[in-house]
């Protein structure tokens, strides 16, 4: 397949540089977005495969060292390695913290079956939503910032790109909530919700159970009567569990993966399901902890081991979010159109920055849709009005 590249046309007109026409600037410059956006997409990041997602941030340690950050890497043994890169400023103060991530859902060789195109207003390819775009105007935001405050900036700025967030975040959960607690306020460069460009203002905290049933082998035909199904006892669980659901309160539970048996003539000693569990508040985390914990089996022949927890606790809206939403929303007015809030089910990484009450705006990348899918893609049109929001809200906060 052909690939679709964007040429750059010559303007007479000098690009806009003040800052008091930033829509402008990026207007101009929205082809420089477009070609960075391209760039990264072209260099696949799968988060189990670390030397991709190490070449990834190699590149990006060029980019941000061209235009001054001071870079270093926190060495990650099973991932890629994690970027991050300092700004100084000019007045003195905690920086903001611009946060996302290298990683993508997608294996390697994905871009020889959906290469990254421009077609029909957009940039397509794995990752181009989730999340390169958001990286692609944390470095166009930076420059153009420079370019109408001069080399150093206003305000100091850090960023942090992990490798692991699409996995969890276990290897840099601690530099994120280390990072966020010397900083004033955390913006986070994940997609917008919906073709509406809204931002994320809370999100579900995540859990994952594992239950694992002991039961006792037979044959199903000769000794059925001496069998105790592992398989039986693990859909009744299932079914109590499903109960535990209470979507007014924003609490969910899904069986995604269930696995047990050996053969069909043979009664299951074992069976195992693995649990996706969704919360909107943290006072709800210990309550379907422990209810989870107190299952009892329905055959009393057979045991019940349930393992796991929370891994993000949810961002829920706060009074400095909330803060840093009314702020945002005014710049967007200013600019000329309402931006909305929403709150979501997913998590990200300012699920622990909000939770350490650190004032946190999420879903400030780009505005597409189809995020880990084939179709996945950002609009063009939406990249300026993005890059002079994020550039405005970093000046102002």
């Amino acid at each position: 397949m052909k690939k679709t590249t964007l040429q750059k046309k010559r303007s007479t007109k000098p690009a806009p540089a003040e800052k008091d026409s930033p829509l402008g600037y990026f207007e101009a410059h929205k082809i420089e977005i477009v070609q960075t956006i391209q760039q990264l997409v072209e260099i696949e990041s799968p988060s189990d495969i670390k030397q991709s997602v190490d070449r990834l941030g190699a590149v990006l340690a060029g980019r941000f060292g061209d235009l001054g950050g001071h870079t270093r890497f926190h060495h990650a043994e099973q991932f890629g390695n994690h970027l991050q890169v300092d700004f100084p400023g000019q007045r003195r103060g905690k920086p903001v913290l611009l946060l996302g991530h290298l990683d993508t859902v997608y294996p390697i060789g994905t871009l020889a079956t959906t290469p990254c195109r421009i077609a029909e207003g957009r940039v397509w390819g794995p990752g181009t939503l989730d999340m390169k775009s958001g990286i692609a105007l944390m470095l166009h935001a930076i420059e153009a910032l420079q370019a109408w405050h001069g080399k150093v900036l206003s305000r100091p700025i850090t960023v942090l790109l992990v490798s692991d967030e699409e996995v969890g975040s276990d290897s840099s959960r601690e530099i994120t909530e280390s990072l966020a607690k010397k900083s004033s306020a955390v913006l986070v460069l994940e997609p917008s919700y919906g073709l509406q460009g809204a931002v994320k203002t809370a999100r579900k905290g995540i859990g994952e159970y594992k239950i694992s049933i002991q039961g006792k082998a037979a044959h199903s035909g000769l000794d059925f009567e001496k069998g105790e199904s592992a398989v039986l006892e693990l859909a009744r669980q299932i079914i109590e569990i499903s109960k535990l659901t209470d979507l007014k309160r924003g609490l969910t539970l899904n069986v995604g993966v269930i696995r047990g048996g050996t053969r069909v003539n043979v009664i299951s000693s074992q069976a195992s399901a693995s649990l996706d569990v969704r919360i909107a508040r943290i006072k709800d985390a210990a309550g379907i902890d422990r209810k989870l914990r107190s299952l009892k089996p329905f055959n009393r022949k057979c045991k019940i081991e349930v393992i796991g927890g929370l891994n993000r606790p949810p961002m829920e809206r706060t009074a400095g979010g909330a803060a840093l939403y009314k702020k945002a929303s005014q710049i967007a007015k200013d600019l000329g159109w309402t931006l909305e809030e929403a709150a979501v089910g997913g998590g990200s990484d300012g699920n622990f920055t909000a939770a350490l009450g650190i004032p946190t705006l999420d879903g400030l990348g780009g505005v597409g849709e189809g995020a880990h899918a084939t179709c996945e893609s950002v609009l063009i049109s939406e990249l300026p009005r993005r890059a002079a929001l994020l550039a405005r809200l970093i000046e102002t906060i």
